[in-house]
């Protein structure tokens, strides 16, 4: 066999072996959870395991009250319940009310024992009890039914229709649609102005905001969010007067003034984000994106942030939860042959401590190992040149 022959065909075998060696360490990346990367802002405190419902398991909206976190998943259709152990979170007790149709977003009317979930593929609201986790009604709405609040001033249900670019008003006690407000684009997630009693709604194709009266069911004002592209997660500091949503096209947080309606500052954060809360208390904001990694940031003013740490955690996990109680961050893991979890955070004192530097959790220590040595095979192959290829050929 010519010699250039030969040496093209321990090439292809070179790159063959590379490539499968990539594959196998995305699997086992993909399946394999690891450990959140150490912080010096942020304790991990373990995994709540959840159900396994199938080969893939996608988890949406988390959502806490008095102790108590609901999680959906996006691609059973189920709805977990997970009873807290305040101080042992991965002993926390689940239970499971199956579904048809991707879950999204849950209200809770805890003082009445009955709650909501949205259900984007059946296009429905179903009504169930809490406690029991037994189903209880459904309501038909428009298309894709996707986040949803519980607003008691206003007596109100309030489901954001994305596909169908309306918003859909329930009464909780009558369990029937009321009305529905027109919106100019495509609705992501609803935040409630606690002071003003407005509610407002990012549009994500558009990149806007648009701020509702509850009381007139109708659009009263409507603001470019830009520099953001694509809004998702938003969370308001109803005190200091100030929005917070996170763009999901450009990795951006940006900081809308509720008084000036305008943009006042943005932060890079992780890439694909979806979600945002706010810690009133600590002044800190959280927000979990697709890349796999959950962003802290420090409110030192109105007007006045930084970035405090980047934690690895795991690709996918894009969407989190705070309990204001105990200002634990909740972030919800997928999965691949695994079952599901959700991973527990607990804030630290550090708050004045320079950005940390993240020890890579234990995936990602073996990614990084398996790049050197592929650096190193690349560099041994025998690569023909252009002249030996085509004489092989």
């Amino acid at each position: 066999m010519n010699r250039s022959v030969k040496r093209h065909l321990r090439t292809t075998a070179a790159f063959a072996t590379v490539i499968v060696l990539c594959l196998a360490v995305a699997g086992a990346y993909l399946i394999c959870p690891g450990t959140p990367g150490k912080s010096k802002f942020m304790k991990f405190e373990g995994y709540i395991e959840l159900p396994k419902g199938g080969s893939l398991n996608v988890l949406d909206y988390l959502t806490i009250s008095d102790g108590t976190l609901f999680v959906t998943s996006e691609s059973s259709g189920a709805l977990f319940k997970v009873n807290l152990d305040p101080n042992h979170p991965s002993l926390s007790t689940v239970s499971e009310l199956p579904g048809s149709g991707a879950a999204h977003g849950v209200a809770l009317m805890m003082d009445h024992n009955v709650a909501f979930v949205t259900r984007s593929e059946e296009n429905t609201v179903d009504v169930f009890d809490p406690t029991s986790l037994r189903q209880l009604a459904r309501i038909p709405v428009a298309d894709d039914a996707d986040a949803i609040l519980y607003l008691p001033s206003a007596k109100l249900v309030y489901v954001a229709n994305g596909d169908a670019r309306i918003a859909t008003l329930i009464d909780p006690e009558k369990r029937i649609t009321v009305g529905t407000v027109t919106l100019p684009g495509r609705p992501e997630f609803p935040a409630f102005d606690s002071r003003t009693g407005l509610l407002y709604q990012n549009l994500e194709d558009i990149d806007s905001l648009v701020s509702i009266d509850l009381g007139e069911w109708a659009v009263t004002g409507q603001w470019s969010l830009a520099p953001c592209e694509g809004p998702s997660g938003m969370a308001i500091d109803s005190e200091q007067r100030r929005l917070f949503a996170v763009c999901s096209r450009n990795a951006t947080l940006v900081v809308f003034d509720l008084e000036s309606h305008q943009v006042i500052t943005s932060l890079k954060v992780v890439g694909g984000p979806d979600s945002v809360a706010f810690d009133g208390s600590l002044h800190r904001i959280y927000c979990a994106g697709k890349a796999g990694r959950l962003t802290v940031i420090q409110q030192d003013g109105p007007n006045a942030y930084r970035v405090l740490d980047e934690i690895h955690t795991h690709y996918g996990a894009h969407t989190l939860a705070l309990d204001p109680a105990s200002h634990r961050v909740f972030v919800a893991y997928a999965s691949l042959f695994a079952k599901p979890r959700i991973a527990v955070f607990s804030p630290t004192t550090a708050n004045e401590v320079q950005k940390s530097t993240v020890e890579r959790p234990s995936y990602a220590r073996t990614l990084w190992s398996t790049i050197q040595i592929l650096r190193l095979i690349l560099k041994r192959l025998p690569i023909a040149e252009p002249g030996c290829i085509a004489e092989a050929s």
